[in-house]
Order: structure tokens, then sequence, then C-alpha cells
């Protein structure tokens, strides 16, 4: 077989070996009200879920029950189940303060890791998790819904093209009536409303949205200053975190305004980005709004959803654990992002909590 033919078939066997060889993948905690994706996922065979850990009897029961799940899946010991199994990837589903304990057991067992938005509630644990995922060679990867939303990456696209000349402004808005008014569950509950386990409420459950948007904007560029006002309009079912939060990041020459609560009529995600030729909003996942040079009216285009495995997280997670994905180090799911992240985080929680601005270093 000639040299440029085998190649090509070497590459063809191995997106078949890809395809057909699916990520065994273990559940760490049952608490986060998302975990119930993974399980809602039958009809793609990307990933096999072949352990849970989970000490909350309560949940093992009530999600043994719910998804038909075998008992033999479910261990209350996290260490005892990443010898056992030796799965490819662990999915972390607890408190986000619990990530840094995920990341501690399988980075020197090689296992990689996928964690719900944000990477961690300290700049400590984010930079130890950031160390961890270097020296044992692992990805960790962080999962923001609006990662999936087709809607940002067409106005990174234009961005990146000039269409919208340097940016000036950008807002983003993101959060809900409140997390007991939508009904979640009583252990995500618990987990949202502890600033130990969360960080604090609308300012770190919403604000990362914003945080992790801009930073990838903005090629991971770091804001000057962080500015946070926060509040509790209901302190009755809110005591002890905020559950409104407005962030401003101040760059040498643009300016992101984060706007998070737990106080909107309904569930939004947008985005706006003012540039110094145009304009672009991300009213949805799939709803792209935009005023470019050249144009006297404002066009609004109904996008296609983010093709695969961009579609999905765990579809994403397996595609880079798999190596048939290779992701920009600037991504929205990688760790240069993110520390940024948990970084403009804590210093919002400086700045809500010492009523001035932060300046990072």
């Amino acid at each position: 077989m000639k040299p440029i033919l085998l190649s090509f078939f070497l590459i063809l066997i191995g997106h078949i070996v890809f395809a057909e060889v699916p990520l065994r993948l273990a559940v760490a905690g049952l608490s986060h009200g998302h975990v119930d994706w993974i399980f809602n996922r039958k009809d793609k065979k990307d990933v096999v879920v072949i352990g849970i850990y989970e000490t909350n009897s309560e949940l093992i029961d009530y999600y043994a029950k719910q998804y038909q799940l075998d008992k033999a899946l479910f261990f209350t010991d996290l260490q005892e189940m990443l010898d056992q199994l030796k799965p490819d990837a662990v999915s972390a589903f607890g408190a986000i303060s619990e990530h840094i304990v995920v990341v501690r057991a399988c980075a020197p067992r090689q296992i990689h890791v996928m964690v719900e938005k944000p990477l961690a509630t300290t700049v400590a644990d984010a930079k130890e998790i950031k160390e961890l995922a270097e020296q044992y060679k692992i990805h960790v990867l962080t999962n923001f819904e609006t990662s999936w939303y087709e809607s940002n990456q067409q106005i990174k696209e234009i961005l990146e093209e000039g269409q919208l000349g340097e940016i000036r402004k950008v807002l983003v808005n993101d959060g809900h009536q409140g997390p007991k008014e939508i009904g979640v569950s009583k252990e995500f509950l618990e987990i949202l409303t502890d600033p130990a386990k969360n960080g604090a409420g609308a300012l770190v459950d919403f604000g990362c949205y914003g945080a992790n948007l801009m930073t990838w904007l903005m090629n991971g560029e770091r804001p000057l200053s962080v500015t946070a006002v926060i509040h509790q309009n209901k302190p009755d079912i809110y005591k002890d975190v905020d559950d409104e939060a407005t962030i401003v990041l101040q760059y040498p020459k643009a300016q992101c305004v984060i706007q998070a609560s737990w106080n909107w009529p309904f569930s939004r995600k947008d985005m706006e980005v003012y540039g110094t030729e145009g304009y672009a909003i991300a009213l949805d996942a799939t709803t792209l709004q935009q005023r470019l040079p050249g144009n006297n009216k404002e066009e609004k285009k109904k996008l296609p959803a983010r093709s695969a495995p961009f579609d999905d997280p765990f579809s994403v997670l397996a595609a880079v654990v798999n190596g048939s994905l290779v992701l920009n180090k600037l991504d929205l799911y990688e760790l240069t992002i993110n520390c940024t992240v948990v970084e403009i985080l804590d210093a919002a929680m400086q700045s809500a909590k010492q009523k001035r601005t932060v300046f990072l270093k």
C-alpha cells in the first residue's frame, strides 16, 4: 500500500475506533442538580457510566430507582471506586468546593476530570487544580451551558474577523427566578445557599458565565479591576448568600457588566457585545441579533445548534480524552480561561464585602 493511502487508512481506522470505544466515565457526587444530564443521554453511545461515588444514601436510592441503576454501580469511597474501576474520566457533580478533592484523587491516577461551573471557589484551589493537571498530564474541563451556544461562537467569529472592531462594552445577563423558586432539589439548594460550598450565591452561580465569556472574548486577558455590588432581595429565603449581583470588569479599553440574579422574572443567558464598528447580541443559544459595518438596519438570524461534539459536554469530554478533539488552550472549557474566571469571582467577592474596587495585580 502506498504511504499516502496507508496514512489515510490508519486515520480512518483511528476515527472508527474513537467512535466505537465509549469513554468509561465515573460520576463523583449526585447532589448537583445538573447530574441528571448524564443519565438522560441514552441515545448517545460515546460514554458509558461505570461507577458512581456518593455518600448520601437517600440520593443513592433515588437515582437507582429513577434511572433503574444497578446498586453495584454505587460506591461510598471515592478512592476505592477509582482504584477498582480505573475509569478514563470522572465527572464531578458535588459542591464546587469539592472539585479540588476530586482532582486530587484523580490526577495522580491520570484520570481526566470534568467539573460543573465554576472551576473552584478559591484562587488557591484553582491554582492547585492547574498544577496537578500539568504535573500528571490530565485534562480538567469546566462545563458551562453557554459553551454549547452557537450564537456565542458566531460573535467570537465575527469579532476575530474584525467586523465589530475593538471591543468596548459587553453586557452579560444570567440567572432565573431563584433556585428555590424554580424547584431545585433540597441537596442542590443546600449547596447553592452555603457560601463555603458555593463561594457565594447568585454572584458565583451566574456571575461565572460572564467571567468565562468575557475572558474568552478577550483571549485570556485579565481585567485591570473588578467592582461588585451584591444584595439580598429575599433574605428570608437566601439568608447566608446574595441573590442579586452586578460585577463590572474594567480593561484598558473595554468594560464588561455582568448581571447575575436570582430575581429575573424568567430564566435568561444572553450576551451583548459592542465594538467600535458594530454590535452583536446573543439572545439565546441559536438567536443572533447584529448590526455590522455597512448595514443600515439591525439583522436578526436564527442559527443551527452547535455541531457535534460541541452540542453535548460529555461528547466533548469523550472526544478530548480519546484524542479526536484538541481544544485551543483559550477555549471556554480550558483551565487557562477558567483559572482567570475564579480570580475574577474571588475579586468580586472581595469587592462586594469591602465595598470597594479591587485591582488585580
